[in-house]
């Protein structure tokens, strides 16, 4: 098959017309053409940080409506049924994506309940959470919202990051207006991502001190305008993802 557009060379920073070649589901060559084109083509998007649930879909479903805005894989955070179902929650996602091609990359969630002052339907303690880090559909463990556990040495907390870095699998952040001291003991933890900075001067804190920040733009929650000058400035330092996105 060859299709012939405009190739957005997001690597070299160019765009010019081409014509792609694809055999056996694979691009096998882009070639520069002379004729005009009006199309475009470009590499998929990888929503960087998402939880599925929010959008009352299965992950199947899901798929199937977000390939149509260019999105062809998720970083996801199956946080929220695994607080209302536990483990079997997250083995039932696991097994919904094996039909579709769309490429989910899950974590384990280390704060089921996100506090004590919630009623969940399920608790993940640090072997629930080791049982999942050790299967290999799940990449890394899920965002660290108890962020005042690692900076006051909670055992619960620690013991999660510690089993994940035992398994040679990253660990992502969420730490909402953390600066100074108390950021780098959240850094030093071994935490390496954050969606929640809200600040241009927060975002380029965190990024300074080793962080990659995910820029957000969900139905709710949005830093997009806060953060986007800090593109040009650290572009290897930065993702974009959705977070939450509402069914309509």
């Amino acid at each position: 098959m060859k299709i012939e557009a405009n190739y957005v060379d997001i690597l070299n920073r160019e765009i010019f017309p081409a014509r792609v070649c694809v055999e056996n589901g694979k691009i096998t060559s882009i070639e520069r053409v002379e004729k005009s084109c009006e199309t475009y083509i470009l590499p998929g998007f990888i929503d960087a940080h998402i939880h599925i649930e929010s959008s009352m879909l299965p992950p199947s479903e899901f798929a199937r409506l977000a390939v149509c805005h260019g999105t062809v894989a998720t970083v996801s955070d199956p946080h929220e049924i695994a607080n209302v179902l536990g483990v079997p929650g997250v083995q039932y996602m696991l097994e919904n994506v094996k039909k579709t091609p769309f490429k989910f990359y899950f974590g384990a969630s280390p704060c089921v309940p996100a506090t004590p002052f919630e009623t969940s339907g399920a608790v993940l303690g640090p072997d629930e959470v080791e049982t999942l880090l050790k299967m290999p559909e799940i990449k890394y463990l899920s965002e660290v919202m108890n962020f005042p556990g690692v900076i006051h040495d909670d055992p619960d907390m620690l013991a999660k990051i510690a089993r994940a870095k035992t398994l040679h699998k990253p660990v992502d952040g969420h730490s909402p207006g953390l600066r100074g001291e108390d950021l780098e003991k959240y850094i030093e933890a071994g935490i390496s991502t954050d969606h929640e900075a809200f600040t241009y001067e927060e975002g380029k804190e965190k990024i300074e001190k080793g962080m990659k920040i995910q820029i957000r733009e969900g139905s709710a929650a949005k830093n997009f305008e806060a953060l986007w000058p800090l593109i040009d400035a650290y572009p290897e330092m930065l993702m974009f993802c959705s977070d939450d996105r509402h069914p309509q």
